[in-house]
């Protein structure tokens, strides 16, 4: 499975970026995936998550309310759309597989994608 991030960029604070997530492989469609991030010198964070069909949702506090996670499975892509970004959203965003709901653990495909930065100035 290959996993392709884009989309990041700089931005101001308060502007809006619209991630990409485009996986390779047939089984797409069924398995929950999820947006992750890792700040420098952080350990990597679970940012949003969606089911394989897109019924159901989980978000990270410090971005709820104003990411929205979404899929097209005809296209085989996840987005993560965000809005009103913050200093602290700045960071590495990730794609991968994650196990469903409710305990939505990270099971992943083993491998990672080369991720896509997001810097967010004050």
């Amino acid at each position: 499975v290959q996993l392709v991030e884009s989309g990041g960029g700089l931005v101001q604070a308060g502007g809006s970026l619209r991630l990409s997530c485009a996986v390779s492989g047939s089984t797409f469609s069924i398995l929950a995936m999820a947006w992750y991030r890792q700040a420098p010198g952080a350990q990597r964070e679970l940012v949003a998550a969606v089911t394989g069909g897109g019924g159901i949702t989980k978000y990270a506090d410090s971005v709820q309310g104003r990411f929205r996670i979404s899929r097209d499975n005809a296209k085989n892509t996840m987005y993560l759309q965000m809005n009103s970004l913050k200093p602290e959203d700045t960071a590495v965003y990730y794609c991968n597989a994650i196990g469903s709901p409710p305990n939505w653990l990270p099971v992943g495909f083993g491998s990672w994608g080369q991720g896509t930065q997001v810097t967010v100035s004050s």
